[in-house]
C-alpha cells in the first residue's frame, strides 16, 4: 500500500493551551505516495472563547466570524479517522500538536493523544538540519525553493497546509505540483469537515477578505535569479520557470 501523508496546519485563539487558547481552523490534505489525493479536512471552529488581539492581526479570524462554527467535540471523532495511521507533517509540529492533544484532552478519555494515532514529521526540525544557520520559517523556505506564496497576505490553516505540501516536497525531492489553480474556491460549505473534496473549499465565501500584496520590483528579480539557478542546477529542469509569472 502506498504510503499515506497528511499535511496539517491550525490557527489559534492565541499562543499557549495551557492559557485556556483554542483552536479555531484546521486544515489538512492527503498525498498518497507523495501525490495530492484530492482528499481534505478543513474546519473553522467556535472556540468558546475570544480570540486575542495579537492573533487576529495573524489571521483575520474574529469572533463574530466564528460564533456560529462547530466546536471542536463536534468534529474531533472526523478528524482522528482522516489522520489516523498516516504520517502527520507539521512545520512546528509541537505548537499544533500541544494543541490538538489540549482538545482531544478536553474531551477526557473517548480519545486518546495525536502521537497515538499517527507518525509526527516536523518540517521545521528537517529544514533546521538540512538549513543550519538560516531562517527556516515557511515564508523563508518558500523563498528558498522558489515557491511562489503571494497570495498567503494572512495565515490561514488549509492555505498554509498546501503552501506546506509543497516546501516538503521540494525539500524531499520530487514533484511539487498541487494543482491548485483546480480549486473550487466559491463552493459555500465553508465548515465541512468530510475528505471530500467537493465539500471542501479553499477559503470560505464568508471569511474576511485577504488583502493583497504586489512584490516589488527587487523581489521579482530575486525571485526570477533564483529560478534561474534552480534551472541551471537541475538541468534544465526547474518546473516553476515555466509556471511562474514572472
Amino acid at each position: 500500500m502506498s504510503k499515506r501523508q497528511i499535511i496539517l496546519d491550525t490557527e489559534t485563539t492565541g499562543l499557549e493551551p495551557s492559557q485556556g487558547h483554542r483552536i479555531i481552523e484546521i486544515g489538512a490534505i492527503e498525498l498518497i505516495a507523495r501525490k495530492p489525493s484530492g482528499n481534505r479536512f478543513h474546519v473553522y471552529l467556535n472556540p468558546e472563547r475570544d480570540v486575542d488581539a495579537g492573533a487576529l492581526e495573524v489571521h483575520g479570524l474574529s469572533n463574530d466570524f466564528l460564533a456560529n462554527k462547530p466546536r471542536f467535540s463536534e468534529v474531533a471523532r472526523d478528524l482522528v479517522s482522516f489522520i489516523e495511521g498516516a504520517e502527520l507533517i507539521i512545520h512546528n509540529a509541537p505548537f499544533d500538536v500541544g494543541f490538538l492533544n489540549h482538545e482531544l484532552a478536553l474531551l477526557g478519555s473517548r480519545y486518546k493523544q495525536i502521537n497515538d494515532y499517527c507518525e509526527i514529521l516536523d518540517t521545521l526540525l528537517m529544514a533546521r538540519k538540512k538549513h543550519t544557520g538560516q531562517r527556516n520559517s515557511l515564508d523563508a523556505l518558500c523563498k528558498r525553493y522558489g515557491i511562489n506564496n503571494q497570495h498567503r497576505t494572512v495565515h490561514g490553516a488549509l492555505l498554509d497546509a498546501e503552501i506546506l505540501a509543497e516546501v516538503y516536497l521540494a525539500m524531499t525531492g520530487g514533484q511539487t505540483v498541487l494543482m491548485l489553480e483546480e480549486e473550487d474556491t466559491t463552493h459555500p460549505d465553508a465548515t465541512a469537515s468530510s475528505p471530500v473534496p467537493s465539500h471542501t473549499p479553499v477559503l470560505d465565501h464568508n471569511r474576511p477578505r485577504l488583502r493583497v500584496i504586489h512584490p516589488s520590483d527587487s523581489e521579482i528579480q530575486a525571485h526570477t535569479q533564483r529560478l534561474a539557478d534552480i534551472d541551471k542546477a537541475s538541468g534544465g529542469h526547474c518546473l516553476w520557470l515555466s509556471l511562474s509569472p514572472v
